[in-house]
C-alpha cells in the first residue's frame, strides 16, 4: 500500500487538481503595508500609489523606460581577467562568477546599452543587482572605462 499512497495518489491528484491564481498579483509595500495591484503598481511606475514609496526596478525595465519607445542595443563588452587578484572567501571567486551567470545568464554585473532619449543620443551603463549584489568586478571598471 505505500507505493501507492507515495506514488500512484499524488500523481492523480496532480492530474486532476486546478492550478489556483499566480502568487504574485499583489505586492506589499515596505512603507505603509498596503497591498498594490501589480498592473497598478506596475501603470505607477513601481511607485507606491499611497505613501510613493519606490519598488525595486530590475535593468531591464529601467533601461525600457529610459529610452525612447523603450528599444535600445546593448554594447559588447571586452572580455576581461577572470580574477586576477584571485580572491577567495567561503567560497572561490571565480565559483561564485560561474554561479552568477549561470543563474543571470549575463557575463558581468554591468550592462551598456545605447540608444536615444528625447531624440538624442545616449549611453547607459547599469548595474545588474541580481549578479553578485551588483559586485564590481575587472569586467565592470572595463565597461564603464570603454564609455
Amino acid at each position: 500500500m505505500n507505493w501507492l499512497t507515495n506514488f500512484v495518489r499524488p500523481k492523480l491528484q496532480a492530474l486532476t487538481r486546478k492550478p489556483g491564481p499566480p502568487d504574485n498579483l499583489w505586492e506589499k509595500c515596505a512603507k505603509c503595508e498596503q497591498m498594490i495591484f501589480h498592473r497598478e503598481l506596475e501603470a505607477n511606475l513601481r511607485v507606491c500609489p499611497h505613501c510613493g514609496h519606490h519598488f525595486r526596478v530590475g535593468w531591464k525595465r529601467r533601461l525600457e523606460l529610459l529610452f525612447d519607445d523603450g528599444r535600445y542595443e546593448r554594447a559588447e563588452l571586452a572580455k576581461s581577467a577572470v580574477d586576477p587578484l584571485k580572491f577567495r572567501d567561503l567560497k572561490r571567486y571565480t565559483d561564485r562568477l560561474k554561479e552568477s551567470q549561470g543563474k543571470t545568464g549575463e557575463s558581468d554585473a554591468i550592462v551598456v546599452a545605447h540608444s536615444r532619449l528625447g531624440g538624442q543620443p545616449l549611453v547607459i551603463a547599469a548595474f545588474n543587482f541580481e549578479f553578485m549584489g551588483g559586485s564590481m568586478g575587472a569586467a565592470v571598471g572595463d565597461g564603464r572605462a570603454g564609455l
